[in-house]
């Protein structure tokens, strides 16, 4: 969308009072109203995070959102932000010394875009950062990257959707693909592979092997053992930010409604959890038609869900095998069978067809392998993008 000659110039100021953050997080409900493949988070969810003292992210991040104005009228909000414990980490993974990020972008046309950009890049320059990775809304675990592939379906939960023009609003200003991020789709009414399946087997006589479903009962230890695990797991991936004790406890607390103990598995290898695959019921098919609002009666139809999730669409967010492992024929094999356990009660119990892995880094080569193994392919492509300042 092209601006008016003569319009107004574009005023880009920082959002400074609690105002200014509704307007904020409005922008995004208003911006994308027309577009029927994006999801409208939670409204309370969307203020959250971008709340100090509700979002722990800001607890070790120095954060400015922006507003741009042309004339009176609101036309484009961004982030920008500096993650100190992404700062602190080995260069070869990504982030780093000197390395910071913008994200949240909205914007009504290239100009706009442009303003933004160029205020979030000052931001950081002025804080001594010397390069961006860019678009990360927020945390590198919230929702990073421009969607590049995959618009005509609305994402998972967890996964952004942007519209495709932005693509070119980031490139045009002279910045680089750093990672593609894929999404796998998945029929899950279908068996595996009958080679999967073999595998499979062959872990069941395994008497070394135990795959089991996690605990609600012990929910805080479990979510503890997976995000050891996790820490363990990804530890050397590019990206990887370790997860602080005060994130630990707000994520379990924003999961926990979620969590079935049939959908997340640990696998166990002479009685050491070595290995897990969170699975989630597809939320963003129940709050799709809320238009983010709970009141007045949507709190009823949410609650509803979260008691008996019947989705079409299962999410693989996050899976990991201990470092020690990765690699191994033993780690694919713990992997195939925690997939086939969970795609056996999604379909039998929650009633969905369809599962999303993912995502999962490009160059990231065994769960690359796993994906095309078990008949999976790419339904999402986002990318990451950096820019030396």
């Amino acid at each position: 969308m092209a601006a008016p000659e003569n319009s107004p110039e574009i005023r880009v100021t920082p959002v400074s009072t609690k105002a200014d953050r509704a307007i904020f997080v409005d922008l995004a409900y208003q911006m994308n109203a027309g577009d029927p493949n994006w999801v409208p988070p939670l409204r309370m969810e969307a203020q959250e995070l971008v709340t100090p003292g509700k979002n722990p992210f800001f607890e070790h991040a120095d954060v400015q959102l922006f507003l741009a104005r042309r004339g009176s009228e609101v036309v484009g909000r961004i982030s920008a932000h500096i993650d100190h414990l992404a700062v602190a980490m080995d260069p070869v993974q990504g982030f780093g010394p000197g390395t910071g990020n913008w994200g949240l972008m909205e914007a009504a046309d290239d100009a706009v875009a442009g303003a933004l950009i160029a205020t979030a890049e000052e931001w950081l320059r002025a804080k001594g950062m010397t390069r961006v990775l860019a678009p990360i809304s927020m945390s590198i675990w919230e929702e990073p990257g421009q969607l590049i592939q995959g618009f005509d379906h609305p994402p998972t939960v967890m996964m952004g959707h942007q519209p495709e023009r932005y693509r070119g609003y980031i490139e045009s200003r002279g910045y680089e693909p750093a990672k593609t991020l894929y999404t796998y789709d998945l029929n899950i009414l279908q068996p595996l592979p009958p080679l999967i399946q073999r595998i499979v087997q062959s872990g069941e006589k395994n008497s070394r092997i135990r795959i089991r479903g996690v605990d609600k009962s012990k929910f805080d230890s479990e979510a503890r053992l997976i995000l050891d695990i996790l820490n363990d797991a990804w530890s050397t991936n590019w990206g990887f930010v370790p997860f602080t004790e005060t994130e630990i406890v707000y994520a379990g607390k924003k999961f926990k409604p979620i969590v079935r103990e049939d959908l997340i598995m640990i696998a166990e290898y002479d009685g050491e959890p070595v290995a897990f695959m969170m699975t989630l019921p597809d939320l963003n098919e129940a709050i799709l038609p809320m238009k983010g609002k709970l009141f007045p009666f949507n709190w009823i139809k949410l609650l509803a869900f979260l008691r008996n999730p019947r989705v079409r669409t299962m999410r693989v967010p996050l899976m990991g095998v201990r470092r020690k492992l990765q690699s191994s024929r033993l780690a694919s094999q713990l992997a195939f069978m925690m997939i086939e356990y969970i795609r056996r009660n999604a379909v039998a119990k929650y009633g969905a067809s369809r599962g999303e892995i993912g995502w999962i880094l490009d160059d990231n080569q065994g769960m690359i392998a796993i994906a095309d193994a078990i008949n999976s392919h790419i339904n999402k492509a986002y990318r990451i993008y950096l820019k030396p300042l």
